[in-house]
């Protein structure tokens, strides 16, 4: 081994050893503050760490007693063994800090994902758990998807809709494993549909219920929209009001219009981008956003709200500009940004998704 060649591994192993200590004291400070909040609010799973410290580009939640985390793709090029040795030094020191068992800790390769990629299983290890949002349980999967089932930085939006559900007919589109729709049940709802076009979502939404005490239903599209009755399909002799719907949403929509159903209440959380093989077309959020509000907007109950969620980096509309938008078709909409309202503690300083909430006149 040359010489230039030994130094640098030493310059390497010096500069990591020097990461793995910042990055435990990073983590020993925001977990005491962290935690006691969590205990406090009755949270469970909460934001630790997102690229505080630049030169260490993770990103870590903490579930109870194991970690998701996600390795940013940097913007250089880095050897792929030198770039396993850090990673793994890194994993060691979050599990001395937060005084966990090392294999309760995963940490991902995360890179910009387009199309149903983010959804993909990855593994097949089942580091599965419980967690707990106020007076709901939530299934996480920690290992097996670039994802984890629960998007914490849209939290204190399922509180919202939770407080602001009660008595109302909700439907949830793009529902993924339906947090938001548990929220509306929890919150008093008088029935919820939940549309996703993945079997593996639907049926872990399915669980999701079940921790929670709901009983559901499965539907293909032509069964939910069978007869009259389309929307009080039972389980096992007994009326079910919680609906899970295999569909895409723009056929959904256009179903729904046409039979003529109304809800008081529409979430939408769309992929930025989705080009699922099973959908009817690709999906872009930034393209199609004007159609998806309006096609929702003619499927509400005067007095309704649409919530919205514009997971896109590259969104730019604003409120005004949506109400410009729809104007012509939708006189009188009114759209206000929520996002300032859903930023709880361990997102303080940090960018999240927007939000907006479009409503109509009584």
């Amino acid at each position: 081994m040359s010489g230039s060649l030994t130094m640098r591994r030493k310059n390497m192993e010096t500069k990591t050893t020097a990461q793995a200590l910042m990055l435990a004291n990073r983590l020993k400070k925001r977990h005491r503050h962290l935690h006691k909040w969590a205990r406090r609010t009755d949270t469970g799973a909460f934001r630790l760490y997102d690229r505080d410290i630049p030169e260490i580009p993770l990103l870590l939640d903490i579930y109870g007693d194991a970690v998701s985390g996600a390795l940013y793709q940097r913007p250089y090029e880095k050897d792929e063994a030198e770039e396993e040795q850090w990673l793994q030094a890194m994993t060691d020191a979050a599990a001395q800090a937060l005084e966990l068992r090392r294999e309760n800790i995963v940490i991902k390769r995360r890179q910009r994902q387009r199309g149903q990629n983010q959804y993909e299983k990855i593994a097949d290890r089942g580091l599965v758990r419980e967690i707990r949002e106020g007076n709901l349980i939530f299934k996480v999967n920690l290992s097996d998807y670039l994802d984890t089932g629960l998007f914490l930085d849209r939290r204190a939006m399922r509180r919202m809709i939770n407080a602001d559900s009660q008595g109302k007919r909700i439907l949830n589109l793009f529902c993924y494993t339906a947090a938001f729709s548990i929220h509306a049940a929890g919150g008093g709802a008088a029935s919820t549909d939940s549309v996703d076009l993945s079997n593996t979502y639907l049926n872990w939404a399915r669980d999701n219920f079940t921790l929670n005490g709901f009983d559901t239903a499965i539907l293909r599209l032509d069964e939910f929209f069978a007869g009259a009755d389309g929307q009080e399909k039972t389980i096992a002799g007994k009326g079910c009001v919680h609906h899970l719907i295999r569909a895409d949403a723009v056929p959904f929509l256009r179903t729904a219009a046409a039979a003529r159903r109304r809800w008081d209440s529409i979430i939408i959380d769309p992929p930025s981008f989705s080009n699922s093989a099973m959908a009817s077309a690709d999906f872009d959020l930034n393209r199609d956003y004007e159609d998806l509000l309006a096609g929702c907007l003619a499927l509400l109950a005067p007095g309704g709200k649409i919530w919205f969620s514009a997971n896109a980096r590259s969104f730019k509309a604003d409120a005004a500009d949506m109400e410009i938008a729809l104007a012509e078709h939708f006189p009188g909409v009114k759209i206000s940004d929520y996002t300032s309202q859903l930023t709880d503690e361990d997102f303080k300083g940090k960018k999240i998704p927007k939000a907006f909430v479009v409503e109509t006149a009584e």
